[in-house]
């Protein structure tokens, strides 16, 4: 048995990940679309977030208005957030409370939303993000 709960979920769960030091995961499984997603542990929180795309400088009120949709409407773990320039996924649970059913579910709600949600707020993207395209 692993000593951080934590690691141990992600175990279990089959997802491929990195250990980047002690209290940080950072997720690359893209089999079940959680690409990117850090995993930190940061007493008495576990913080799960994602960056999604750089705050645009065109349509930001569209996008602002987009994102509070999906906020309530779409996400059921978490919240989209500004985070320096970044539009980001995040959710916080206690570290003591937190056990393995939670956990998942919060890393099927950032699944489902990167998976779709990409499509909607792709559009917002400038391109200078996707290399010039």
């Amino acid at each position: 048995m692993v000593e951080n709960k934590i690691e141990q979920y992600l175990i279990d769960l089959m997802l491929t990940y990195q250990q980047m030091d002690s209290n940080l995961w950072l997720l690359d499984d893209q089999e079940h679309s959680l690409h990117g997603v850090a995993v930190m542990q940061a007493a008495p929180l576990v913080i799960i977030r994602a960056e999604i795309m750089d705050i645009p400088k065109k349509n930001v009120l569209e996008l602002y208005t987009k994102l509070l949709e999906l906020n309530a409407t779409d996400v059921i773990h978490g919240a989209y957030a500004l985070d320096n320039g970044k539009i980001v996924l995040i959710d916080t649970m206690e570290y003591d409370n937190m056990d393995y059913d939670d956990f998942r579910a919060t890393l099927d709600s950032f699944s489902l939303a990167l998976t779709q949600h990409y499509p909607i707020l792709s559009v917002y993207r400038e391109k200078t993000q996707e290399g010039g395209k």
